[in-house]
């Protein structure tokens, strides 16, 4: 989502990369959809200039500026400012909507878009040369190397894809202007409301300047596409250097996303799903109700015909049926445990948690077949 690192960010080192000690939580629909975007894998011009009208062409910014500034501690000249030459972009507000035709789930076409050559070869290059990092990752926080690779991947083709939208304009727009016509209106835009002042408190904090970050359409930052309050609260100094970079420290991404699944509940050497069968009495109402959360212990999961074998019949903890679509073909099913959960706190997708977890299959396999 354009690599940033070489330019943008090669000097001002200071932008959004001193440590910050935020405490606000998590909220249930940012912990849900943390990134809140789909995962983009189209290469971006290195800086395009999306344009719009001037956000403070609507009254009510200027006089939530005025409002904000004592509330969040900010420099009320200095706010005004900034938000007087944010842009609204009609560009962010037609990509958040959900697509008018809807399109028919597909997982081997979403599984195609990352479990393919080139992110592969790069996931294995971006291993190999963070080896270290990762390793000592794993080992404070629990979650494999494997998963920590792939999700920078996903996110961004290891920082290839980083974003190419001036942060305060795409968050500007969505936290003043979010389309009227989607189904939860109302709940995105107080929510993007929240990370357009969780952004300018990072920005502040750091004496960053607020115009120059750029990010995806969504307001997703760096190499692991941390929506602002996700960098406030799980965003660490990983490289030792005193502050939290996630443009241009890969060290610290990786231990800011190690940290974050740890953060969710991420359970070292737990599997993150099984196989399972179902047959024509299994009860597909009833299991697939809870959708992603794992609900079922493994009496209760078997005893609605869903079959497991092997390790499956000994797991201690929940499961949930995955159901995976195909398109016009029959769907995919899996057990999911926890650790497949913790994924989806990252993307609430079933499809997204599976393209992690087979990339990081696969990206494991090419090291393996590289030595």
């Amino acid at each position: 989502m354009g690599c940033l690192c070489s330019t943008l960010f090669l000097a001002p080192s200071a932008v959004l990369a001193k440590k910050t000690h935020h405490s606000a939580h998590a909220s249930s629909a940012h912990a849900s959809s943390a990134h809140a975007k789909p995962a983009h894998t189209h290469k971006t011009k290195p800086s395009p200039q999306h344009t719009g009208s001037a956000l403070s062409d609507d009254i009510h910014v200027m006089a939530w500026a005025q409002e904000a500034a004592p509330r969040l501690q900010l420099d009320p000249i200095w706010l005004q400012k900034v938000m007087a030459q944010a842009q609204r972009l009609p560009l962010v507000e037609k990509l958040v909507l959900p697509p008018p035709s809807p399109v028919a789930k597909d997982w081997a076409t979403y599984r195609a878009r990352f479990i393919e050559p080139t992110r592969i070869q790069a996931g294995a290059r971006f291993w190999r040369k963070h080896q270290a990092t990762l390793a000592r990752a794993e080992k404070e926080f629990g979650v494999p190397a494997e998963i920590i690779v792939a999700i920078i991947g996903v996110e961004t083709l290891y920082g290839q894809n980083t974003g190419n939208f001036r942060l305060v304009d795409a968050l500007g727009t969505l936290a003043f202007h979010f389309p009227q016509a989607h189904p939860r209106a109302t709940e995105r835009q107080a929510f993007f409301r929240s990370e357009l002042e969780q952004f300018l408190l990072l920005s502040s904090r750091s004496g960053a300047d607020p115009l120059s970050v750029r990010g995806s359409y969504a307001g997703a930052m760096g190499l692991p596409q941390f929506m602002p309050s996700s960098w406030a609260q799980y965003a660490v100094d990983f490289d030792g250097d005193g502050r939290v970079d996630l443009f241009g420290s890969p060290a610290d991404a990786i231990g800011s996303v190690a940290n974050y699944f740890k953060a969710f509940l991420w359970q070292t050497g737990m599997p993150t799903h099984y196989p399972v069968s179902l047959s024509a009495q299994t009860d597909m109402d009833s299991l697939l109700a809870p959708d992603i959360l794992p609900t079922f212990s493994v009496a209760s999961f078997t005893a609605k015909g869903a079959g497991l074998n092997g390790a499956a019949l000994a797991h201690p903890g929940p499961l949930a049926l995955i159901e995976l679509r195909n398109g016009p073909n029959a769907p995919s099913y899996v057990a999911g445990t926890e650790n497949f959960y913790a994924i989806t706190r990252y993307n609430w997708s079933s499809y997204y948690a599976m393209a992690v977890i087979e990339l990081a299959e696969a990206v494991t396999r090419e090291m393996q077949n590289s030595r």
